[in-house]
Parts: C-alpha cells; sequence; structure tokens
C-alpha cells in the first residue's frame, strides 16, 4: 500500500476542510465516520474520497491513517477496540497520525501498543481553527520517537498545514497544543472579564475591544473572537466549549503529572468546566463569556 492511498477517521468542523484538502492535492482519501451519512456526503462533494464502509475497509486499503478525533480515548477505541480494532487491519509497517487534541500520556501508552503490531504513531496536533483548516494554513505540532516516521508523515502533514514545527518524542505534540490551548483560553477568559468590567463601567465594549487591538493586551481573543463573536452575539466559532474544557484540562493534568504548582492553570480549567456546566454540552467556547457576565450581575 502506498502512502498515496489515505484513510481519514473523523469528518467534522475540522476534519471535513483537512480532507478536503488532501482530496485537492491528488491524494487518494478513504474516509470513515461514525455518522455514515456525513462520511458520504463528503465523498459526493470531494471526487477523491471514498467512503469507508467499515474500518476493516479503510485499514485494507490504506497505508498511512489521519484521525481527527474529539479526544484521545475515541483514538484508543477506533485503533484497538471498535469492532476489534483498526489496527489488525492496517499492514506492517502503516502510519498512524493522530491531529486530534488528546492526552500525551494516553498518547504514549497508544503509541507502545501500536508498535506492539509494527505500526508507528506520530502525533500531529493543529492549531488555526476551522479557517486555518480551510486554508490549509494550520500550525502542526509534531511529537514523534522515530525520524523517518516524521519524515514520512511530513509529506502529508504539509498539505493541510502550512508551519509545522518538530517538539520532540511522542507525546510532545499533544502536550504542546494543550498548553497553547490553555493560554489562548486564559487571553479569552482576561478579555471577557476586562468586557464585563468595563461595561458596568460605562465603557463601550466595541471602543474597548478597538483599544486593546492596538495596545498591550491584544491577543487572538481580542482580534478574533470577541468582536465577532461576542459583541454581535453570534457565538460560532466552530469550536465547541467542551472541547476546550478537556484541552484545558490536559494542560492542569501535565502540570498535577509532573507534581508542578501551577496555580493559573488549575483555575482556568475549574472556571471553564463551571463554565460548560451553566452553559450546557453544544455550546461554542465564545458562549463562556456569557458565564462570566451572568455570573457578575447574579452576583449584585
Amino acid at each position: 500500500m502506498t502512502d498515496n492511498s489515505i484513510g481519514f477517521i473523523g469528518i467534522g468542523n475540522m476534519g471535513s476542510p483537512m480532507a478536503a484538502n488532501l482530496c485537492r492535492a491528488g491524494r487518494s482519501v478513504h474516509v470513515y465516520d461514525l455518522d455514515p451519512e456525513r462520511a458520504r456526503g463528503f465523498c459526493d462533494q470531494n471526487n477523491a474520497a471514498t467512503p469507508a464502509a467499515s474500518l476493516e475497509a479503510l485499514g485494507k486499503n490504506t497505508g498511512v491513517v489521519v484521525t481527527m478525533l474529539p479526544n484521545g480515548n475515541n483514538v484508543r477505541q477506533v485503533m484497538l477496540e471498535q469492532d476489534g480494532g483498526l489496527a489488525q487491519y492496517l499492514a506492517p509497517g502503516s502510519l498512524v497520525i493522530d491531529m486530534s487534541s488528546s492526552d500525551p500520556i494516553g498518547t504514549r501508552e497508544l503509541g507502545k501498543a501500536l508498535h506492539k503490531q509494527d505500526i508507528t504513531l506520530v502525533d500531529a496536533p493543529v492549531s488555526g481553527g476551522v479557517p486555518g483548516a480551510r486554508d490549509a494554513t494550520l500550525a502542526i505540532m509534531i511529537g514523534s520517537d522515530d525520524p523517518a516516521a516524521s519524515a514520512r508523515a511530513m509529506p502529508v502533514l504539509q498539505i493541510m498545514g502550512k508551519r509545522l514545527f518538530e517538539t520532540g518524542p511522542l507525546g510532545s505534540g499533544h502536550a504542546m497544543k494543550s498548553l497553547n490551548n490553555y493560554v489562548a483560553a486564559a487571553g479569552f477568559a482576561a478579555a471577557s472579564e476586562a468586557l464585563v468590567i468595563g461595561k458596568r463601567f460605562g465603557l463601550d465594549p466595541a471602543v474597548m475591544v478597538q483599544i486593546l487591538n492596538v495596545s498591550t493586551g491584544r491577543n487572538f481573543s481580542t482580534e478574533h473572537s470577541i468582536g465577532p463573536h461576542v459583541l454581535e452575539q453570534a457565538y460560532a466559532s466552530g469550536f465547541a466549549l467542551a472541547l476546550l474544557v478537556k484541552d484545558v484540562r490536559i494542560a492542569a493534568d501535565l502540570a498535577r503529572g509532573l507534581d508542578m504548582d501551577m496555580p493559573f492553570t488549575q483555575l482556568a480549567s475549574a472556571q471553564y468546566q463551571a463554565a460548560l456546566d451553566y452553559l450546557g454540552q453544544g455550546s461554542d467556547f465564545t458562549e463562556s463569556y456569557r458565564y462570566w457576565e451572568d455570573g457578575a450581575a447574579t452576583r449584585n
């Protein structure tokens, strides 16, 4: 099986445009999703894609597999458990690239399990959101214990991303992704609280955002999230609050696992979990602004 034949598992908000870029680059893409209709709909729109009726069908037709799933447990289930696990259907020497936001410790454990079946795992989570996935401008963080596997993954990753970073051994990409998302989450929380305080004092939130974006308070959230999603109350960034909660929790757990006292990380994890409890599953992460705003009103 050649590396031109790629299995792609997970056709969601991010996976769909990423897989579409592989199709446009001339790769033969075999698509699997728990929602067969979604997979068939994707293939109807992309001539180079073929829906895989099962993990067995995908495994027997691909030499490289990309996973883009909600979390590392989902990846493990697909690789080792669901229908006996995809790994049993992959040829020896196959490469799995996990682009999900997974727990780095779990990634290392999965890598050991796959290695026993002569399958190599590389972790390559992304940053850049749906626009970056669509435009193939994602930042990709690559962890691997095998330089040859990293080199083999590069041509595939270069189709989907613009800035590729080799972060170290297996799991390091997922560690970096969780830490990046923690920093992003902290920036959004800080901007949200600033807007809530400013509004109470009588400041115009739109003017506040304009000032922040030309001042030292500028960050990704003030430039890309607060304006279109909070001020206009669209709350439609395409990134679920539940996924951000998971990423920040991974960062907090990583610190605890290393016996480090990181109070801001723990506070961010607790606050975003509280926001999810308040808003419910299915909420966009930008809607967490309402948690801080409504909470401020409740306390008065």
